[in-house]
């Protein structure tokens, strides 16, 4: 299965055009990101930062790291796919994920998430291809062709069939894909030996001074009332936050310019969930930059910096760290953010010693397993397209 996952995660044959894979916007060389404020997907070139679109067209919202997905009950920005308390799991598709499709997911919401970048035009389907001919919102038939592309080639058959022993291809969806990627990604991303680790698990030499100070500061200043979990993201319920962060890009329709975006409320219909995004994971966060929803912050220290007094650092957000065709499309729509903006984060106050030993603890989140990814990419896929590969 991690096989089958590896091959579909890295072949472009997904994508509508045939020019995009799932892994374009999360290269192993750049922490499973791709080193940008927001990817460039479907009908770009080049890969990583010099990643370009020849109508200077982006995705809505930045690309996050894949570091122990396998931990998540909720996925994407606004948590639109994800686990509820009974079991079952909802997602944009609804009831077009049938009953036998669900059943297929052995990893949860991780199997389920991956259907629907494959449905994003900006991000894999593009245009002007037989898959972008399916009408939007029709998920079963879109499926369904990407199926029939895989189908058509007879390693993939044989991948599948290998993958779901006693189960003939033909009776299979795009649910086994997607299923299988999860297999890879928890296979391949898991990583639970760090500095942080090592220390919890008793080895008391395992973190400096400025660590151990750092420890006690992300403990006590506030940092743990949104990060709480082993991998520290939210507890189930206090996943999605508004950080009073900024908001550029091309948006996703929301607000006076249709350029805003409402994050969570776009899932519950909620004013109260308005910019509201899901909090993320911190394992490896050194490796991930930038940071935010829309890729705000281009270094861990401009990232931390802002959680000290939110309310002014919002307002006084240096744009020019992001690429000039991301800089003019800045809202400053600063009352608007405010409004709804987390009163978590308002007692916070950082000074430059903490700031400081904050990011040396922030470091010791990071396995060294996962600064060097490069033997995860495959040396080919069934299709015979190109991979991308960075670094």
């Amino acid at each position: 299965m991690v096989t089958l996952g590896r091959a579909l995660a890295f072949d472009k044959i997904l994508s509508g055009n045939r020019d995009v894979s799932c892994m374009t916007c999360h290269l192993p060389g750049f922490g499973t990101g791709d080193g940008k404020s927001l990817p460039v997907g479907a009908g770009g070139t080049g890969l990583g930062p010099d990643r370009v679109h020849p109508d200077g067209q982006f995705t809505l919202r930045h690309s996050p790291a894949l570091f122990n997905l396998h931990r998540l009950r909720k996925f994407l920005w606004d948590g639109r796919v994800e686990e509820l308390e009974v079991g079952s799991i909802r997602t944009p598709a609804g009831e077009q994920i049938a009953p036998e499709m669900e059943a297929v997911f052995e990893f949860g919401p991780l199997s389920a998430f991956s259907l629907f970048p494959v449905t994003s035009r900006v991000e894999m389907l593009g245009t002007d291809n037989e898959l972008a001919d399916v009408p939007d919102e029709e998920f079963t038939e879109l499926w369904s062709r990407i199926m029939d592309r895989l189908g058509a080639i007879e390693e993939y058959r044989q991948l599948f069939e290998a993958a779901y022993a006693g189960t003939s291809f033909d009776d299979m969806s795009l649910a086994h894909a997607t299923n299988a990627i999860g297999g890879f990604l928890t296979s391949a991303f898991s990583f639970s030996d760090s500095p942080w680790d090592r220390f919890l698990r008793g080895d008391d030499h395992q973190l400096t001074e400025a660590q151990l100070r750092g420890a006690r500061d992300f403990m006590t200043v506030g940092c743990t009332k949104c990060h709480q979990t082993d991998i520290l993201d939210g507890f189930p319920g206090n996943e999605c936050h508004n950080d009073a962060l900024v908001q550029f890009g091309p948006g996703t329709g929301d607000g006076p310019t249709g350029t805003d975006d409402f994050g969570r409320e776009r899932v519950t219909g909620d004013p109260a969930d308005r910019r509201r995004f899901k909090t993320p994971p911190l394992r490896n966060v050194e490796l991930t930059a930038p940071y935010g929803h829309v890729g705000q912050f281009v270094t861990l220290r401009g990232f931390v910096e802002h959680y000290n007094n939110v309310d002014s650092t919002l307002v006084a957000y240096d744009v020019s760290q992001v690429e000039p065709l991301l800089q003019r499309t800045l809202l400053h729509n600063y009352d608007e953010i405010l409004a709804t903006r987390d009163t978590l984060l308002l007692s916070i106050r950082l000074e430059e010693t903490v700031v400081d030993d904050l990011i040396e603890f922030l470091k010791a989140l990071t396995d060294d397993s996962a600064r060097d990814l490069s033997a995860v990419t495959p040396s080919s896929v069934p299709s015979g397209l190109p991979i991308d590969r960075a670094r």
